[in-house]
């Protein structure tokens, strides 16, 4: 490692008490992007305005849309922890809206999808999340799609396989 690389490193496990590890990796290549992207998910991660049920949600949408093979295995169980309910994973990762969502849930999955897919989102969903999360709420949530979405870049183009002792699950949407 360079010098650079090194002092980044140390920084990371001052900061989160763990080395680096899946996404961070590649993003060594470049310290300070690595360690500007930490920052931003240590806000969006752990500092949100969303609970932290709506915000793994967010992120295994995130992670479905990019068929992101670590991060669904990492935040998979974080969600369910979370209170995300198995078959709503179930069906995420089979790229099928769920049934039984909340209001909330509803207006989350349909902003994230809109986004991904639309790159905006309407203004009746607008609507809808800025109603129930407010202003902060939508930056907190295009910020959580947007920095899982370069976490997903990431991690596809540089081939980082599944968390350890983890299976590939989700199957690449057809294109």
């Amino acid at each position: 490692m360079t010098e650079a690389q090194k002092k980044a490193v140390d920084e990371f496990v001052a900061g989160r008490g763990t080395p680096p590890s899946g996404p961070f990796i590649p993003l060594l290549r470049s310290p300070e992007v690595m360690l500007r992207a930490k920052a931003m998910g240590d806000y969006l991660r752990f500092k949100s305005v969303l609970p932290p049920r709506l915000s793994e949600f967010a992120i295994l949408i995130t992670a479905r849309e990019w068929t992101q093979q670590f991060e669904w295995s990492v935040h998979s169980a974080i969600a369910l922890k979370a209170g995300v309910s198995p078959e709503t994973v179930k069906a995420l990762a089979e790229g099928r809206r769920p049934a039984g969502l909340s209001d909330e849930e509803t207006a989350i999955y349909d902003f994230c999808v809109e986004l991904h897919h639309n790159k905006s989102v309407s203004d009746p969903t607008y609507a809808k999340v800025l109603a129930k999360f407010g202003d902060q709420g939508i930056i907190d949530l295009v910020g959580i799609n947007g920095y899982y979405t370069l976490l997903s870049m990431v991690m596809n183009v540089s081939r980082t396989p599944p968390q350890k002792g983890a299976e590939s699950t989700l199957v690449a949407f057809p294109h």
